[in-house]
């Protein structure tokens, strides 16, 4: 652990050295203090952005399904004594009938996190690292070492954000300083390597948090998490990939809330409580106008192809 600190120490004094040196020959190169003033206020600005959002993507902890979603002790004891199938099927279908729950296995069968003993909610997944049920799980970032879901999907997204302008701003600014040294205006040769180092490293994050965020606003557009792409939401009528898709302005809002002026603040602003999603099919069962005919003639097929479907929607199937 001393030489992990003492390591850790080191590089820090190495990249502050790049830092204050570059910082030493900026205020020498400019010389209009407007411009100084400008260019440091920018600067600052983005950094406390940058920093504030990865703080709340880190330290912003997963939210769990609620209590009525867990199954109580005298149902646990009666589900766990009970060696017959069905029966525990009959159990689960129970305790599910209760809850607000719509999205299904792959096979029909309401979702259950034997680990967790509990009723999945809909877009609510186990993470094997965390160990947890997480609402409306997106993915576990390494990068944070934390659970991106319902609690911090919005940070996470203004974290990208702000690191892409950061990086795009110290390239931008960093870029003329460059020129300056490669062509011999500029003659220190000490902070020629720092300045080049800076560029290399600011033009490389910028590419990869380009593409990254690029697909996470893909996502939110689409109103879906990174496992409903790899993987689409199974309804009582089927998979569906466009389930949540409630319009690009609602998918936003989904997301950022409904007051745009804490959309570009860390600030907890996200419609709902993680545990209902608006849904299309629902949306537009309440609104006939938005129902297509082929979805008329199925609500007309006769009664023995229903229940039938209701029989295999209470299939229950362990999910982890």
């Amino acid at each position: 652990p001393i030489y992990v600190i003492g390591s850790f120490e080191i590089l820090g004094e190495e990249i502050l050295g790049v830092f204050r040196h570059m910082f030493f020959s900026f205020s020498v190169t400019l010389s209009n203090p407007v411009e100084k003033v400008a260019y440091l206020t920018i600067f600052h600005i983005l950094f406390v952005l940058f920093v504030w959002t990865y703080w709340k993507s880190i330290f912003t902890l997963p939210v769990q399904p609620g209590k009525k979603y867990h199954m109580s002790y005298a149902d646990k004891e009666r589900y766990e004594n009970e060696e017959r199938p069905e029966v525990q099927r009959q159990i689960l279908a129970e305790i599910a009938r209760k809850l607000p729950v719509y999205t299904r296995t792959g096979n029909g069968g309401v979702r259950f996190c034997d680990r967790c003993q509990l009723i999945k909610p809909d877009r609510c997944h186990h993470c094997s690292v965390c160990a947890i049920c997480v609402l409306k799980m997106d993915h576990h970032c390494p990068w944070v070492n934390n659970c991106i879901g319902f609690s911090n999907y919005k940070f996470f997204l203004l974290f990208l954000a702000y690191s892409l302008l950061y990086c795009l701003y110290i390239a931008a600014t960093v870029f003329k300083y460059f020129i300056k040294y490669w062509t011999g205006e500029l003659t220190n040769g000490r902070s020629k390597f720092h300045v080049l180092f800076l560029l290399f490293v600011a033009v490389m994050f910028f590419v990869s948090l380009m593409f990254l965020f690029g697909y996470h606003c893909w996502l939110v557009s689409r109103n879906r998490s990174t496992l409903e792409a790899f993987s689409a939401p199974v309804f009582q009528n089927g998979p569906d990939k466009n389930g949540f898709n409630l319009g690009f302005v609602k998918n936003l809002q989904q997301v950022f809330g409904e007051e745009k002026k804490l959309w570009l603040l860390p600030i907890a602003s996200s419609q709902g409580d993680g545990h209902f999603f608006p849904m299309r099919a629902l949306c537009e069962a309440q609104n006939p106008l938005l129902a297509n005919e082929e979805q008329w003639e199925d609500d007309g097929i006769d009664e023995e192809p229903h229940d039938s479907g209701e029989a295999s929607s209470l299939a229950i199937e362990r999910e982890t």
